[in-house]
């Protein structure tokens, strides 16, 4: 299961990072980028299948589909006192996309390609890539890592690197091109997670869609993302799947109704008898909101059940009558899968907050960037989804020392999520233990508060908690 998400770049993603849980709803108003954070975990997805580049040629390449905005927001200008300005860059523009999962994690980078120039303009090249054991990424955690076009395993401080390919072509994933099951077993079962990920989009039911029209159908354990295959899809869930929890979910959503298949030389055509009528009615004559519900209930009751689920906007056509039975049907897919949900109906969100582990997401966009409501840098994740006070890394005291150690974090030692911090003196007080360049080693979510010493105008001053840092009128004791 996913744990942290971390998108840096895409779009009005500048730097989100999001915990997330068994069931996970993210809200927000229009224009708040659900639909960007929709495109990235989908590009994510693409890593594994060898396409991340040429999807993002088909949005236009890095050149529109990067953070528009500048490298930083100071405070002033949110504050108002100054105007949003461009500064010069500080380092180079990429998007990256990672997860830290329970057991795996994984990063990618991607950027401009180097000169000389090509006529592919618009194709980005894959900077760096890493697999990692856990939830947080830690160097001696690390299985897999690719730096351009080198991808290395691992090895002990006096071993050389084990090389597995100096020449992948910055447009191939690792993932996707290199099968090593016995010096890179990780690689493999990364990929097939990745691959089993799920993403359901905008369903056609209009009179001309192909879900209304009998279909050849084959053994059919996974509907596909445009639905096209329903008829062999709940054929298959009536004879190796979850027969009785498929009709009581269609007798949840239409009261005294029955799905059925018909089958005619090789095609399969879905029939709905409904209480009261003499004759089941087609695909053809059910309503696009009937039509969507068999849809959602064909994906989510499916014998072969994925890791992962991104559904976005099931609300769809539905009528709000039928939105407990669809947040039901979601509450029962969370049981075998994880499952995200973008969703702006009140509703729906009301019926799957009531249901215990569903974590919801509110975005918000502030200065053209979206962000994570309610969040500060005590909230942001460790990897465990948890919040951790140690990632208070940009109060006054850490951004005025000259020195500077990296953080651990979800993600590879590269400018992403990684913060600099610097102490004068740190000790290992409530589990916290820090090194004398200020790399915080372990901290224990358990315990409540963080103790170190830290220099405040220019005195030494003991601070029970890291967020009495923050103030400024704070005096030193």
């Amino acid at each position: 299961m996913i744990s942290t998400l971390a998108i840096s770049g895409y779009r009005s993603l500048r730097d989100l990072l999001l915990p997330l849980d068994r069931l996970n709803i993210v809200t927000g108003a229009n224009g708040s980028g659900k639909s960007s954070l929709y495109r990235a975990l989908r590009l994510l997805g693409d890593a594994a299948l060898n396409s991340v580049v040429s999807s993002l040629a088909k949005e236009g390449g890095l050149a529109s589909t990067l953070w528009a905005g500048p490298e930083t927001i100071a405070r002033a200008v949110r504050q108002g006192e100054y105007r949003v300005e461009g500064t010069v860059g500080g380092r180079p523009a990429c998007l990256k996309l990672g997860f830290g999962g329970s057991t795996y994690g994984y990063s990618i980078e991607l950027g401009y390609p180097p000169p000389p120039a090509t006529a592919f303009s618009l194709d980005p090249a894959i900077k760096r890539e890493c697999i990692w054991h856990g939830k947080v990424y830690r160097r001696a955690s690390a299985l897999v890592e690719r730096r351009n076009n080198l991808v290395t395993l691992p090895s002990r401080r006096d071993e050389e690197p084990v090389c597995l390919t100096k020449a992948l072509n910055a447009a191939d994933s690792m993932l996707a091109s290199i099968a090593d099951p016995q010096r890179a077993p990780e690689m493999l079962e990364v990929r097939e997670v990745i691959r089993g990920w799920r993403f359901y989009d905008g369903f056609r039911t209009d009179m001309s869609s192909p879900v209304r029209t009998p279909q050849i159908g084959t053994f059919t354990p996974v509907l596909k993302n445009d639905g096209t295959d329903l008829p062999a899809a709940l054929q298959t869930i009536l004879e190796v799947g979850d027969e009785e929890a498929l009709h009581r979910t269609i007798d949840d959503a239409f009261p005294g109704s029955r799905i059925h298949i018909e089958v005619q030389t090789g095609r399969f055509e879905v029939l709905l008898r409904q209480h009261g009528l003499l004759r089941p009615l087609s695909a053809a004559e059910l309503s696009d909101g009937t039509l969507r519900f068999l849809l959602w209930s064909a994906a989510l009751l499916t014998p072969r059940p994925a890791e992962l689920m991104v559904l976005n906007e099931p609300e769809t056509s539905l009528h709000p009558d039928l939105l407990p039975a669809l947040a039901r049907l979601i509450a029962s897919a969370s049981e075998r899968s994880q499952i995200i949900v973008v969703s702006h109906a009140q509703s729906l969100i009301e019926a799957l907050q009531q249901l215990q582990g569903c974590r919801r997401l509110q975005l918000v966009k502030s200065f053209g960037e979206t962000t994570l409501e309610g969040a500060t840098i005590f909230d942001k994740p460790n990897g465990s989804g948890h919040p951790v006070e140690s990632t208070l890394l940009q109060s006054r005291c850490f951004r005025q020392s000259r020195r500077f150690a990296t953080c651990r974090t979800l993600f590879p030692p590269m400018p992403f999520l990684a913060n600099s911090v610097s102490f004068g003196s740190v000790e290992e007080r409530h589990g916290v233990t820090c090194c004398p360049a200020g790399l915080i080693a372990e901290p224990k979510l358990d315990m409540p508060h963080i103790a170190c010493r830290v220099p405040i105008r220019g005195h030494w001053a003991e601070s029970p908690s890291f967020k009495s840092l923050l103030d400024p009128q704070a005096e030193p004791r």
